[in-house]
């Protein structure tokens, strides 16, 4: 089974969809059958390259009422992932583009490892509010979750993996996705929003059932009902 998961890396409901895919996972009787494919997606495409205000003065600025009223904004979305166990500090955060995010995830060797550097920089955005578009901090994180530091500086001294990077956005519009996180299952289920982890798990059951469709029985001998037609031999004997 193959689920495709479209996110941003500075998404905060995109984080905690995954903690609740992975809960559903987790109790999944053919996890192990399981390849989690990460696709990208620009929650804000007209972001700063450049840091230059945290999402609390960015909200703020936004809708008006400052940080403080920015904050207030963000205190609810807090809550909710600390119930998934994910302590943000998501108004110390600054307000970054991704373009270079998602092209240094797209250099990963395969899927593990860019689900690994996934989860790296969504805990470095959302839990330590560290700037992943600075490209030292983003080699720092890439490096730690495996890529070779050579070749994550090479990539973002480039425009490589940039036509990949467009290609998932244009795949996830093709599938009507307006925002993220976005899973599909097997081609054939589409998830939108973080859904309850109950969700998850009865999509991963419908699709598994779905490529794995049981055998129906019929006209199975029954004991000595059997006629000719019906009778079957075994172990012990003919019947």
């Amino acid at each position: 089974m193959r689920i495709e998961i479209w996110s941003d890396v500075v998404c905060p409901w995109c984080y905690i969809g995954k903690r609740r895919l992975e809960t559903a996972l987790a109790d999944f009787e053919h996890r192990d059958e399981v390849e989690v494919v990460w696709r990208s997606f620009q929650l804000d495409p007209g972001a700063p390259s450049v840091a230059d205000e945290t999402i609390a003065e960015h909200l703020g600025r936004k809708y008006g009422g400052g940080p403080r009223a920015g904050q207030q904004m963000i205190d609810q979305m807090e809550a909710v992932a600390a119930e998934e166990g994910l302590l943000y500090r998501l108004g110390q955060a600054h307000r970054v583009g991704t373009a270079d995010v998602h092209r240094v995830l797209h250099a990963a060797a395969d899927h593990a490892q860019r689900g690994d550097l996934k989860e790296a920089l969504l805990k470095a955005y959302m839990i330590e509010a560290r700037n992943v578009a600075d490209h030292d901090v983003l080699t720092e994180i890439a490096v730690s979750a495996g890529l070779d530091e050579a070749r994550v500086r090479e990539v973002l001294a480039s425009t490589e993996y940039a036509d990949e990077v467009e290609a998932d956005i244009r795949q996830a519009g093709a599938y009507g996705a307006t925002g993220v996180p976005f899973f599909v299952v097997d081609g054939r289920y589409g998830i939108a929003g973080a859904q309850p982890a109950d969700v998850f798990a009865d999509v991963l059951q419908r699709a598994w059932d779905d490529a794995h469709p049981a055998v129906e029985m019929v006209g199975a001998p029954v004991g000595d009902q059997a006629g000719a037609d019906g009778a079957v031999c075994g172990p012990d004997g003919c019947s």
